[in-house]
């Protein structure tokens, strides 16, 4: 089998061990893979091909960033343009229209409040480090320079930088780079094993919020800068907050004076069923973080979008007007190609309703998910618009060993899924078919109960 300009050799020759050794692949078991490569050439709409010429379901949407599915026309067009028209720009003290028209959208769609974004360099890691340092430079302009801790959660994921590494709460991201930032971290959320709970638990937010007093007790408000949480975890597993529970945060963030950055790499743009999860869960930020699903995956897209007040403050206390506000930015930061296709994104996004068809999907989609309660090895599920995660009984020893098993034996049969820590994760196109949301289950299921 002979492959498509642009991939080099036979189907041979590309999952040759040595064609394959020269990459050191990111979040893979490289001895694994390069044994028995999983490789995608092609992808349509909620399907990729792999080197075999298999039609592989989107299961995650990429990296859940992917929801309008792969090789749409209008961003595929915007992108092409552009590069032909305009493709770099410097970042810094030049710009071009579509960075300014691209940040008007955003703000659009931005809770009332939130209406200046700052872009960042692409990855949501980049973007979430972005929203920590602002925290702590806001304070530092505000004569506050004790406040310059950093508070994340158990269990969240906010990016493989310093920053973010060190508010997260994924141990298996932290222990290998010894001492981050000064960071603590507020109780998890995720509800006992047999919980079950279809859409928001009902209970005990409000409490589970109250562990941030216990650490404005300990560390004291005036040296915290920040809390930092996502709206719903998906890396650790599709982790839903409890009703109240973001508002307490809300509350008490009030009361002390500290900023509260929504991680919404995941949540934003369309996956909770809104423009953002800020939005589902009726809940304001002081910054709000994006990336992925802002350009359909097309383009290295990401940024934070923060109150006035913010914004404000670094203008006013700026000096003279040729000055930096903040030394802070990225080469590719508003990139023009990019910009091309968070516009043509966004654009796609309002006119095909997908936040409709997202709260029209979620009761089909939650339904499915749910049947899997009973299937082998299957200790808990839990899901929020077009996002669900199965817990894993692990295997002695070996936790992440089965749901690996499991995804693995996924690709085998034609479906993409993610596994991560003890779970397998979903989070399907928003133009899948009912059908194909069924199917996704149905053999998600039927995998499970063919697994040791």
């Amino acid at each position: 089998m002979t492959h498509s300009p642009g991939h080099r050799g036979t189907t041979a020759s590309l999952t040759d061990r040595a064609f394959l050794e020269a990459h050191w692949m990111p979040f893979t078991g490289n001895r694994q893979f390069k044994a028995a490569p999983r490789l995608l050439t092609h992808a349509e709409g909620a399907y990729y091909t792999d080197v075999e010429g298999r039609k592989i379901f989107d299961g995650l949407s990429g990296l859940w960033c992917t929801g309008l599915g792969h090789g749409r026309r209008e961003i595929v067009e915007a992108v092409s343009r552009q590069i032909a028209s305009l493709d770099y720009a410097p970042a810094f003290q030049f710009g071009h229209p579509l960075s300014f028209e691209l940040a008007n959208r955003i703000v659009e769609r931005m809770p009332k409040g939130l209406d200046h974004v700052m872009f960042a360099g692409g990855s949501g890691s980049d973007a979430v480090d972005s929203s920590l340092k602002l925290a702590r430079a806001f304070w530092r302009v505000k004569a506050q320079g004790g406040k310059t801790r950093l508070i994340g959660r158990l269990q969240a994921y906010h990016g493989v930088n310093f920053g973010g590494i060190s508010v997260g709460g994924m141990v298996a991201n932290r222990k290998p780079y010894g001492q981050g930032i000064e960071a603590g971290h507020l109780a998890g959320i995720q509800p006992p094993a047999g919980s079950f709970f279809r859409g928001q638990p009902a209970e005990h937010g409000a409490k589970l919020a109250d562990s941030l007093l216990g650490l404005i007790e300990l560390y004291d408000a005036s040296t915290i800068a920040a809390v930092i949480v996502e709206p719903f975890s998906g890396s650790g597993g599709v982790i839903i907050p409890p009703r109240g529970y973001l508002q307490r945060l809300r509350e008490i963030c009030d009361q002390h004076g500290i900023l509260l950055i929504f991680d919404e790499v995941i949540t934003g743009f369309g996956r909770c069923g809104a423009w953002t999860g800020a939005e589902a869960f009726g809940v304001t930020p002081d910054m709000l973080v994006f990336a992925k699903q802002s350009t359909n995956g097309v383009q290295p897209l990401s940024g934070v979008v923060v109150k006035k007040e913010i914004y404000d403050t670094f203008m006013a206390a700026g000096g003279q007007e040729y000055l930096l506000e903040i030394a802070h930015g990225y080469t590719y930061s508003a990139h023009p190609v990019a910009c091309a296709a968070g516009i043509a994104t966004l654009d796609l996004i309002a006119r095909e309703n997908v936040l409709e068809r997202v709260r029209e999907l979620t009761p089909r989609f939650e339904h499915a998910v749910h049947g899997l309660r009973g299937a082998r090895h299957v200790l808990d599920i839990r899901n929020y618009g077009m996002a669900a995660g199965l817990t894993l009984e692990a295997l002695p020893g070996e936790p992440a060993r089965r749901p690996f098993e499991v995804a693995m034996a996924m690709f085998n049969k034609g479906f993409y899924v993610r596994y991560g820590g003890a779970t397998i994760q979903l989070a399907p196109p928003f133009i899948s078919t009912e059908a194909e949301i069924d199917r996704l289950a149905e053999v998600l299921g039927e995998t499970l109960n063919q697994t040791d």
